[in-house]
């Protein structure tokens, strides 16, 4: 699922929370909100880690071999 799914339901949750005359449903709704929102910032740190990662890994393969630097990397993916 995308964070933009997430961000997008939580908003939805809030609008039907704020759109309710009825206190359980309005709190139905922004706990709901909150789980999508929790889901959102999951999602963040999830990318945020990948990214990371995929950026040490590279740096890694790199210093291993300070002669062909970049290229290397590249050659290898192609």
């Amino acid at each position: 699922m995308s964070l933009r799914l997430y961000r997008n339901e939580a908003a939805r949750q809030r609008s039907a929370a704020e759109a309710s005359p009825l206190q359980n449903v309005r709190e139905r709704c922004e706990r709901a909100a909150q789980a999508w929102d929790a889901l959102a910032a999951r999602s963040e740190r999830a990318d945020a880690a990948r990214i990371t990662a995929a950026a040490n890994k590279l740096l890694a393969d790199t210093s291993a071999t300070p002669d062909q630097g970049l290229a290397a990397s590249v050659r290898s993916v192609t």
